[in-house]
């Protein structure tokens, strides 16, 4: 049937579709989708490349897994993950750990209340399913603090704050702190006493850098308040942080790296703060001719179940990104997988595949703790007294 439409003066013929231009697929080069056959699967990376084939969350897993195995597998490529979210609470810590045991990135941007919850799981205290029997009131008055469907007892942070009291007494010589120093101090108190895995454990030992942009909002700065109210009681002076320590010592070990990555569970805070060292370096450039300029992420691994057209930044595109200089567009080279799902799911399967991966073509990652060259210097150290 011919379809009649006017424009102007002149008739235009829109003719429906001919059986005989219909494509096969093959000829258009379209990839054809395959079935998930668990007979063939013997490993989670058997799972997350048969994944691949299939469609919706499925494929955006399978891609997720082979953007993060190509970013960690890039010698030159310097990764950062971004952590928000209940995960530590949620019995993720340990899948964090294993990412900074193998080598996966060279530094870490969370939540406060991450590394806090994360901290109470390292120093051997318990977290416990939430009964659904019991209302909120009544968690309040037994000290069950309620995290969706997991408790964070009063008693953990109680004693936990008496950790933090200790750290701060014995490193009075850090002057002024920040959260990637206070970070760093905590590793070394579960280091010395060797309780298990955790996640700043780790860190110290690999010598990564943990940051925590928005510090007094967790349980973490809570108890660095706490801490210096009690130096006033007793007639001390208080310690002094200062969150701006973070950003440079950040931005100096992005500036004038190869290449960069990131991966990223949930959003917030630590995403748009990791993120905006590219701007930022550009115009520190521009506006003071320093540093190297402009530097935007190569590779991106999100996930994060919220979608765009809430307005969020969690929910934010890699390509929006692209549009304030913190992405390489795909044309340059840029590679990005995002995927719309829990990340308590999600995040187990797609770091178990690339670890079997690793396994099968190990290599040698860079030393975290090489010095990323800069026109800034040196980051400051804390004063230490003699």
């Amino acid at each position: 049937m011919t379809v009649r439409r006017k424009s102007g003066s002149k008739k235009q013929h829109c003719i429906g579709r001919q059986a005989s231009e219909y494509g096969s697929g093959f000829d258009d080069r379209l990839e054809p989708t395959t079935a998930v056959d668990l007979r063939q699967v013997q490993t989670v990376s058997d799972l997350v490349e048969a994944y691949g084939g299939a469609a919706i969350g499925a494929r955006q897993v399978s891609q997720a897994a082979e953007i993060l195995q190509e970013m960690v597998e890039d010698k030159d490529c310097w990764v950062v993950l971004t952590i928000s979210g209940a995960m530590t609470v949620a019995k993720m810590g340990l899948v964090l750990c294993d990412m900074i045991d193998s080598g996966m990135v060279q530094a870490i941007v969370s939540t406060g209340a991450l590394m806090a919850h994360g901290f109470v799981e390292s120093a051997g205290k318990v977290h416990f399913k939430y009964d659904p029997s019991m209302n909120d009131t009544e968690l309040f008055a037994r000290g069950y603090n309620r995290v969706y469907d997991t408790l964070e007892l009063e008693q953990n942070l109680d004693d936990v704050e008496e950790i933090i009291q200790e750290v701060l007494a014995q490193d009075r010589t850090v002057e002024p702190w920040s959260s990637v120093r206070f970070n760093r101090a905590l590793g070394a108190y579960l280091d010395r006493q060797n309780t298990g895995r955790g996640i700043l454990r780790s860190a110290y030992q690999k010598n990564i850098p943990v940051y925590v942009p928005a510090f007094t909002d967790s349980e973490l700065g809570l108890d660095f308040a706490i801490h210096n109210h009690r130096n006033q009681q007793s007639g001390e002076l208080r310690q002094t942080f200062d969150p701006f320590l973070d950003l440079e010592d950040y931005a100096e070990r992005v500036d004038g790296q190869k290449r960069l990555g990131i991966f990223t569970i949930g959003g917030g805070v630590p995403r748009n703060w990791a993120q905006q060292v590219g701007p930022y370096l550009d115009i520190l450039q521009k506006r003071v001719g320093v540093g190297n300029g402009l530097a935007r992420f190569r590779y991106g691994v999100r996930i994060c179940p919220e979608p765009v057209h809430w307005g969020g930044l969690s929910g934010c595109t890699y390509s929006e990104g692209i549009s304030w200089g913190k992405f390489l567009p795909p044309a340059e080279g840029g590679r990005y997988a995002e995927v719309y799902a829990d990340a308590t799911i999600v995040w187990p399967l797609v770091v178990k595949a690339v670890l079997e991966r690793m396994e099968n073509r190990p290599r040698r990652r860079r030393a975290a703790s090489s010095k990323p060259s800069s026109a800034r210097g040196k980051r400051p150290k804390p004063t230490r007294k003699s």
